[in-house]
């Protein structure tokens, strides 16, 4: 058996051989960069990485080999790809986003909409992100308030998008997808849920529960507590305390921000009953103005991947590679295609960025669809 420390070195020979053969393959590849600058030709061709990867496997000799040398000339690949990308941008051939750059936002005259009533999360959101003395309304339903900035009839919507408790409200993450809106800011709220019944009433009294789906999850350690209660989803934490009023009935309560109880003189039975008493709501403030400020510094986006595999981490490599930072990522069911899903990722940047722009570009010509929500 030969000497371990003469394998290492034997090792260490061969890997010097390997870097400085991967320094000439960049350089070739800088060369293959100049070229299609030249003509216009898009860095990245699948049919010919697909038909390379296959020759260079074929190549190895055992199956273990074939695997190895695949997975290696990807990411060699997919390097050259991301070097290219950065020798466009240095060459000033950026994509032409459709987003306009402005100094500052003016919402003194702006008309907001939010979704559910009078006491509603997204009021408090509104108010804390608008001022107190904002021009707003509201609707129904979350499709309401984008159909309202779409229209015209609203300039900013707020809806909300995660809970640190209950996590991503979906249908918020869909409206973003389906309309042509785009996010300008966000706002973080507390949120302090209260059941709240009607006067004269105690909780020896409550047999149904009404709340948003999320309000409830929120709560359901207390929920637990008290199996004989039945739980009602509303819209909204302020519709069902508004029901909570209109029925007058002792035996319902809401669960419901305890500013609710004010509005709709209801008591409050027991308050913060949330399991973790740091809840926080984050709220998105989106318009249908393709605008982002220069101070910005969050980017929205999302995409679809080809069903293969290997597909999201070579998507992700983009952010590595222009060392950007990844905030979040969450994934959502493509509704017409089985098994097949959308990311939405939100990453620090500005649109104006090289490194942003590189980003964007090696997903753009390598992910499906992608879509850039707004840049706060």
């Amino acid at each position: 058996m030969r000497d371990l420390l003469e394998l290492r070195d034997e090792i260490d020979r061969i890997d010097e051989q390997i870097v400085q053969l991967y320094e000439d393959r960049m350089k070739i590849s800088e060369q293959v960069a100049e070229y299609k600058i030249s003509t216009g030709k898009k860095v990245f061709d699948k049919e010919r990485e697909v038909s390379k990867l296959k020759t260079l496997s074929g190549l190895a000799h055992t199956t273990f080999t074939k695997h190895g040398v695949r997975e290696l000339f990807e990411q060699i690949m997919a390097m050259s790809r991301k070097k290219q990308y950065q020798l466009l941008t240095q060459h000033g051939l950026t994509e032409q986003l459709d987003f306009k750059v402005v100094d500052g936002i003016d919402y003194s005259n702006a008309r907001i909409v939010f979704q559910g009533v009078d006491g509603a999360n997204s009021q408090m959101a509104m108010k804390e992100y608008f001022g107190e003395n904002a021009n707003s309304f509201h609707v129904d339903t979350f499709r309401d308030a984008m159909e309202a900035i779409q229209n015209g009839s609203a300039n900013y919507a707020v809806l909300p998008i995660e809970n640190s408790s209950a996590g991503f409200v979906t249908q918020s993450f869909d409206l973003l997808v389906e309309y042509d809106a785009c996010i300008v800011g966000e706002q973080i709220i507390k949120i302090d849920h209260a059941l709240l019944g009607v006067k004269g009433a105690t909780k020896e009294d409550i047999s149904i529960v009404y709340s948003h789906p999320q309000a409830l999850m929120q709560c359901s350690d207390y929920l637990e507590s008290h199996p004989n209660w039945s739980q009602k989803s509303f819209v909204n934490t302020a519709t069902a305390a508004k029901k909570v009023m209109e029925d007058g009935l002792k035996n319902r309560a809401a669960i419901a921000n305890i500013k609710t109880a004010d509005i709709y003189g209801l008591n409050v039975l027991e308050d913060t009953i949330q399991d973790n008493k740091d809840n926080y709501t984050r709220f998105i403030i989106v318009t249908s103005q393709k605008i982002f400020e220069k101070k910005a510094g969050k980017v929205s986006i999302c995409f679809e991947i080809p069903h293969e595999s290997g597909s999201l981490y070579h998507m992700l490599s983009h952010f590595i590679y222009n060392d950007l930072n990844m905030v979040k990522i969450e994934s959502r069911p493509i509704k017409e295609k089985a098994w097949e899903y959308r990311f939405f990722i939100d990453f620090e940047g500005n649109l104006n960025d090289g490194a942003v722009t590189n980003a964007l570009r090696g997903l753009s010509e390598e992910c499906n669809n992608l879509k850039i929500l707004g840049n706060y």
